[in-house]
């Protein structure tokens, strides 16, 4: 890179991170204090450009979080600010338009809302872009400007965003929380079938192995998006930080998983890539669908695939007429939350 794409780069990527650390100001408060402690860990690791394997200094890391924290004070009430490229002022939150000019420099650009409505910005080097149905899928490799939260891909119309190097970091962040009690779990399981003697080494094949199921859930996702419709979308913007709103994430991720994720990843029996799917359900998900969980430990038990490759249909089914029981009470009821919680809680699978 010449001197002046160099500086070109720079003045995208404080941009880009000026608005990460906004984001951040204002909902990094979301998570509990251990998971909070334990992503701004992994977060000054990444600025200092620290490999996982390298042990980090406690007091280092203590002295930038403060640090940190006091940046957010400062700038918590700000807007964010526009991307300028080629003189000209985009939305940040524009990302098609910025991509139309990034990509052809080899950069990638992301921006949207997460859980909790959650902004999320990232800039990073493109590694490869392809087509697959009517999907654009951008893989990125080295990341420049990222939020504490770093969600390992994103989807924005039919364009789909892999981090590697989040998908890397998530992994690690789950390896490393296995590791203060070392459970015998799904995330056992998973790390059995690495050599994580090197740690390194093992997250890169991880990391790697792991890219076509994110891949496949972001379009089940899509498709389940199509299914859902619009009315999903504002029923979710309409129950913020709410039981509801983890509820209705929950069974939306449920449903994409039916359609594309679980399919594939049993009938590759990819046992890794199976082992590692079960440990990262969330404690939401395992509640509103014990049986799943049941039929992995069955299969764990007895070696049978079979049950399990049953209730992916069962599943399916049910989480759709769930969802349409949901969307009448969204229909017909200007204050839905409480209904749709106590619906949900009883047509647990």
């Amino acid at each position: 890179m010449d001197a002046t794409s160099s500086k070109t780069l720079h003045k995208l990527r404080d941009i880009v991170q000026y608005n990460c650390h906004i984001a951040d100001a204002n909902h990094a408060g979301n998570y509990t204090l251990c998971i909070y402690l334990l992503k701004m860990r992994e977060y000054y690791r990444w600025e200092q450009q620290q490999s996982p394997s390298v042990k980090l200094k406690m007091d280092d890391v203590g002295q930038w979080l403060r640090q940190r924290e006091e940046l957010w004070d400062k700038i918590e009430s700000k807007s964010f600010q526009p991307i300028n490229l080629n003189n000209k002022d985009f939305d940040p939150f524009d990302a098609s338009a910025i991509n139309a000019v990034l990509n052809k420099q080899g950069l990638v650009y992301s921006a949207g809302l997460g859980a909790k409505l959650t902004p999320h910005f990232f800039l990073a080097k493109l590694e490869s872009e392809e087509t697959q149905g009517d999907y654009t899928i951008y893989i990125s490799s080295t990341e420049y400007a990222r939020d504490l939260a770093s969600p390992p891909a994103m989807t924005l119309g039919s364009n789909i965003f892999i981090r590697k190097e989040s998908i890397k970091r998530m992994i690690w962040e789950r390896y490393d929380q296995w590791l203060w009690n070392k459970p015998d779990n799904a995330m056992k399981k998973a790390i059995e079938c690495y050599d994580f003697n090197h740690i390194d080494t093992a997250l890169e094949e991880m990391t790697n192995n792991e890219i076509e199921n994110i891949i496949l859930h972001e379009i089940g996702e899509i498709q389940a998006g199509m299914i859902l419709g619009e009315q999903w979308e504002q029923l979710i913007l309409n129950v913020p930080q709410t039981q509801a709103e983890i509820m209705l994430r929950a069974i939306r991720d449920h449903l994409a998983d039916t359609i594309t994720t679980l399919p594939a990843l049993l009938h590759n029996n990819n046992m890794a890539s199976i082992h590692f799917y079960f440990s990262n359900l969330t404690h939401m998900r395992k509640h509103l669908n014990p049986k799943l969980l049941a039929a992995y430990n069955e299969w764990q038990l007895s070696g049978n695939f079979k049950p399990l490759k049953n209730l992916v249909i069962t599943c399916r089914d049910h989480w759709l007429a769930l969802t349409k029981k949901i969307l009448q009470i969204h229909n017909t009821n200007k204050q839905p939350q409480k209904q749709i919680e106590t619906l949900i809680e009883a047509s647990r699978l």
